[in-house]
């Protein structure tokens, strides 16, 4: 049995997965100390519904293959946007409309940073 990777091991996977798949627009915000549901909130677009929904079946993926238990998805039967929570890391995977809509980055923070590894 895996053990469960660490939140900064967990970002990279998905930031990797994410890339690889071509999602754009793609930021991480840092929670460490601003929330205790997680430790980092990723924030990303895919082109039209069928891109959205590859992206987060792609990213689960690659989290249950890395060992982690626990995954909770939402959205997926209509892919204007999904929820991934990992525990650590959660990702949001809007379509570009509807990123724009809910804006998530300016209730976190006012200055998003670009996906980089950590």
């Amino acid at each position: 049995m895996k053990a469960q990777p660490d939140a900064d091991k967990t970002l990279n996977i998905i930031l990797s997965r994410l890339d690889d798949m071509k999602a754009e627009e793609t930021v991480t915000i840092d929670l460490r100390g601003k929330s205790a549901f997680s430790d980092y909130m990723i924030v990303t677009t895919g082109r039209a519904n069928r891109h959205v929904g590859a992206i987060a079946e792609n990213v689960t993926k690659a989290l249950k293959e890395t060992g982690i238990k626990g995954i909770h998805v939402e959205g997926l039967p209509n892919c204007d946007w999904v929820l991934i929570d990992s525990g650590d890391v959660v990702v949001h995977v809007f379509r570009p409309e509807v990123r724009e809509f809910y804006n998530l980055e300016r209730l976190w923070t006012q200055n998003p940073v670009a996906a980089e590894a950590i």
